[in-house]
């Protein structure tokens, strides 16, 4: 998987060489394909994708993986093409702060300062759709937790792709998944975590979402693969879903490695990805 479970394999994790694989621009053929507008809110830099002449109430928020070290990547791009080909809805891509530069606090101000900035400015949080793929599903699960505390409103339903629900990695059974996981090693995930928790507890549910609550959640969907190191969290994440009461959907890659839904040589990504459309259109 493009050397980069050799990467995870290290600590600590060489997040320079990881980012050498960011892709910090629209490809050249969205200028094309559709209208790109960007705009910096803080430390954040924020790509407003559409079909051209085309409006919409709704809007999808895209937030990224990449261990909170780097992203976004191409298969990001790749994957917004055809949400937004296919779906005719307009989506920001949020290219947040990352560590070991920020820590877990500014990461989150940041996203906390796009939302809000988004409902007071665009759309509706009823008409949001949340979207981020492992670390990018943390920060949105974190996110609609702060929400909810501070009694806010929050979007109308979540869509997590192999989100990190621990960023501890203490679950005995990840040491099983490892062997199988064809692109994460646990001391990588975990130096890149360290580095954006910058001291802070590792279970803080300000990094691991799992120690938070999920009541009063929207509804959710969760894509994951059982060969994602990722897999174990995910269980224990969804069955406390189930449990406070919050509308969720564990969709389960049998064999799938880590974002499977964002890598289109899948047979299997190809339909996640065509799921994760329609859902968004319904």
């Amino acid at each position: 998987m493009m050397g980069i479970k050799k990467i995870f394999s290290k600590k600590p994790v060489d997040y320079k060489k990881l980012r050498k694989s960011d892709r910090k621009l629209p490809p050249k053929h969205f200028l094309k394909k559709f209208s790109v507008e960007s705009l910096d809110l803080d430390d954040t830099k924020i790509y407003k994708i559409k079909k051209p002449n085309t409006t919409s109430k709704d809007l999808i928020i895209f937030i990224h993986g990449g261990a909170f070290i780097s992203g976004p990547a191409e298969h990001h791009w790749n994957t917004i093409e055809k949400i937004v080909k296919h779906t005719g809805k307009e989506l920001w891509l949020i290219d947040y702060p990352k560590a070991p530069e920020y820590n877990i606090h500014q990461i989150c101000q940041n996203i906390d300062w796009v939302y809000e900035f988004v409902t007071q400015t665009f759309v509706l949080s009823e008409n949001i759709t949340l979207i981020g793929d492992s670390v990018g599903g943390n920060l949105i699960m974190t996110l609609t937790q702060r929400l909810l505390e501070k009694k806010k409103e929050i979007p109308k339903q979540l869509i997590l792709i192999t989100p990190v629900f621990d960023a501890s990695m203490s679950n005995p059974e990840i040491e099983i998944i490892a062997e199988k996981d064809p692109m994460l090693n646990v001391l990588g995930i975990l130096s890149a975590k360290e580095m954006c928790a910058n001291g802070l507890d590792l279970k803080d549910k300000i990094i691991s979402p799992l120690y938070g609550t999920f009541k009063g959640f929207p509804k959710t969907e969760i894509y994951i693969g059982a060969y994602d190191i990722m897999y174990p969290d995910a269980k224990i994440g969804v069955k406390k879903m189930q449990e406070e009461g919050v509308d969720v959907k564990l969709i389960n890659g049998a064999k799938m490695p880590h974002i499977y839904p964002l890598l289109p040589v899948l047979p299997q990504a190809k339909k996640a990805l065509q799921q994760i459309i329609e859902s968004i259109k319904e």
